[in-house]
């Protein structure tokens, strides 16, 4: 049954969220100096404060016996370097630590900001923050690859994997340029961006349902798709809590397996 026909009576129909809840104007219009400073830009400074400041309160001045901020400093630190530093970096993974663990909490924090009171807005769900930091670990992928395996080495040891024969290299190093140097930021950030544009929707059109429903137009037809709006936005809400840990842990992720693939040719 449409929404208009559950609203009927009130002559307006429902009109779901589209993608102008993504578009933010300047906090402060009308100052010229201050146009750059749009909602998402301001998570992404909130983020990045966040991430100093806790690894500050955690590891500026650490105890023998942790307690408080420095417990949960010392279980998120084992937490990269064991799931990720570790496993993608070898024994180059603690060097990398610093890195890999501001980025994993960046990541998070600006995830996180989707179901902030007030904030609602995950910042990555605006494919420019994505590709900034996407941009970010290819730059350090390719400056070490060179730096590691030489100009010539690198490209070879990526279009040229060991160990297959000749004739698959034809149609092998064409895909592998195409995968590894064209292709990999543009995936690297899609992957995030898109998981947060698409649950932050789902979560706004739930709970637009359930407001329109249960609140501007209340009808007895309405109000048992109003219930399930509510619901259904809270129960997005918590999935949408766990996609935001595993897509932050996943960039991480990926970020030290490019680094490692720079580091370390496949022989």
């Amino acid at each position: 049954m449409s929404a208009r026909l559950l609203a009927s009576g009130s002559g307006d129909e429902f009109e779901a969220p589209g993608l102008h809840i993504f578009d933010w104007k300047p906090i402060f219009e009308g100052q010229a100096g201050l146009a750059w400073l749009t909602k998402p830009t301001l998570i992404v400074i909130l983020a990045a404060l966040a991430v100093i400041l806790f690894a500050w309160r955690a590891f500026g001045n650490p105890k023998l016996v942790p307690r408080g901020i420095q417990n949960v400093g010392e279980v998120a630190y084992l937490l990269v370097r064991d799931q990720v530093a570790r496993p993608m970096l070898g024994k180059d993974g603690d060097r990398w630590m610093p890195f890999l663990f501001s980025t994993f909490f960046f990541v998070l924090f600006m995830n996180y900001a989707g179901v902030i009171p007030v904030l609602q807005l995950p910042a990555t769900s605006h494919i420019a923050i994505p590709i900034v930091l996407a941009l970010a670990v290819y730059g350090m992928m390719l400056f070490l690859g060179i730096k590691h395996q030489g100009l010539v080495g690198y490209f070879k040891n990526v279009m040229f994997p060991p160990g297959l024969p000749k004739a698959l290299y034809v149609i092998l190093a064409p895909i592998e340029f195409l995968s590894t140097i064209i292709l990999r930021p543009f995936t690297h950030a899609v992957r995030l961006f898109a998981n947060m544009f698409a649950g932050h929707l789902l979560i706004a059109f739930f709970a637009t349902v359930a407001w329109w429903f249960l609140a501007e137009k209340l009808t007895p037809l309405g109000a048992g798709v109003g219930v399930v709006g509510f619901v259904m936005t809270i129960v997005m809400t918590a999935f949408e809590i766990f996609v935001q840990s595993l897509q932050a842990f996943i960039f991480t992720l990926l970020a030290a397996s490019y680094i490692n693939s720079s580091l370390h040719a496949d022989h």
